[in-house]
């Protein structure tokens, strides 16, 4: 606990703040990092749970008395464990000021016996390296929460009918009071359903829901790179009562390739150069993602230099418009000769004033290294 920050520096407030100032801090923070209005961002998520309980301890008079005289230690040591639970928790305690704040559906995780949207869901895809250039579809195979068929989803012994909840009369929810505060939590007997059966479906055990393996095929859009995230609408969990399912987020992992690297929309590769080729220039092929090319190579290309294949990148996954293939240009030093190449080596040397032996440190080795820009 001794790592949390101070409540009143949580919610910006200072420590005689009346409780309607802390409300409205609250209020604005819990809007600001929203959970509705933040997916699949865990710092907004982490603040919003943080104001959360902050609140939660700050506008109960015990306590905040307590926290003001023992701090952090002091809730600990009376028990309190904050917003554990998640989410849940939270809209459970602050259900009416969420739904003030969001027009009624401030509770996502499904509280109460409202309709309300199913969670999101994330599947992890690998692919290879070259399924950017074109685009392409995988097929996945996903597990979700669906209805349970022999019981439609009422979690009720087939046959049964469902019982009117005697904790609730019916309305899903209980009224609590807490400090100046009227809270409205989930019914502990029928779960927030206002009805509830006396026997369980034997399938889904009265949960309403089984695990569910099905298979989507996802089109992978040409020019995806890694990291990307593709949104597929209404493929996440079902929805709660009625309520719209929600999404399904592919986040896209590209294998790396033994040859090429992606840098933005262009394609970078190492091209090794002989001697010759380099000092005399030539037409040569080359590799790409697509199949072999040609390239000219300019005479005296040195090492470090770089050449460019137009239009031989990765799509742009917006416009369309393809990258270069750029390569990276390492020219060879010979590391074994023969006595012909000797001769000619040892000939260029004269012509070019250098001064060559056989040694590994000042013959021809160093003379071949410096022609070749090292």
């Amino acid at each position: 606990m001794s790592s949390k920050r101070d409540y009143y520096e949580v919610l910006g407030v200072p420590k005689d703040a009346e409780p309607s100032v802390m409300k409205k801090a609250y209020r604005k923070l819990a809007m600001q990092y929203h959970p509705d209005r933040n997916p699949d961002d865990d710092e907004a998520a982490q603040k919003f749970k943080e104001a959360a309980e902050a609140y939660d301890v700050l506008s109960d008079a015990d306590k905040r008395a307590r926290y003001d005289r023992f701090g952090h230690e002091g809730l600990r040591g009376s028990g309190y464990q904050g917003f554990e639970g998640g989410f849940d928790d939270i809209f459970s305690a602050f259900g009416d000021m969420f739904g003030d704040l969001f027009g009624g559906g401030g509770r996502r995780r499904g509280g109460g016996n409202r309709p309300a949207r199913g969670d999101d869901l994330r599947y992890d895809l690998s692919i290879d390296f070259d399924v950017p250039v074109s685009g392409g579809s995988e097929e996945i195979a996903l597990t979700r929460h669906e209805p349970c068929e022999p019981c439609s989803g009422t979690g009720g012994k087939p046959g049964t009918q469902p019982e009117t909840c005697s904790t609730c009369g019916g309305h899903g929810e209980v009224i609590q009071r807490q400090a100046f505060l009227q809270i409205r939590t989930t019914c502990p007997t029928c779960q927030g359903r206002g009805r509830f059966y006396a026997e369980s479906c034997g399938e889904c055990r009265g949960k309403r829901r089984i695990a569910t393996e099905r298979k989507l095929t996802v089109n992978i859009p040409a020019g995806v790179d890694d990291g990307m995230r593709l949104r597929l609408t209404g493929e996440g969990e079902p929805g709660h009562l009625g309520g719209p399912p929600g999404d399904l987020y592919v986040f896209i992992h590209v294998r790396p390739h033994e040859i090429f690297e992606r840098h933005g929309d262009d394609i970078v590769c190492r091209l090794d150069l002989s001697f010759p080729q380099a000092a005399l220039g030539a037409d040569i092929p080359v590799p790409t993602i697509e199949g072999d090319d040609s390239i000219e190579i300019p005479p005296g290309t040195q090492t470090g230099a770089l050449l460019r294949l137009a239009g031989k990148g990765m799509p742009n996954v917006r416009s369309g418009r393809r990258g270069d293939q750029i390569m990276h240009c390492f020219v060879r030093t010979p590391k074994k000769l023969n006595d012909r190449q000797k001769e000619l080596l040892k000939e260029l040397a004269v012509i070019e004033g250098e001064k060559v032996g056989d040694g590994p440190e000042s013959g021809i080795r160093r003379f071949l290294s410096r022609l070749a820009g090292d």
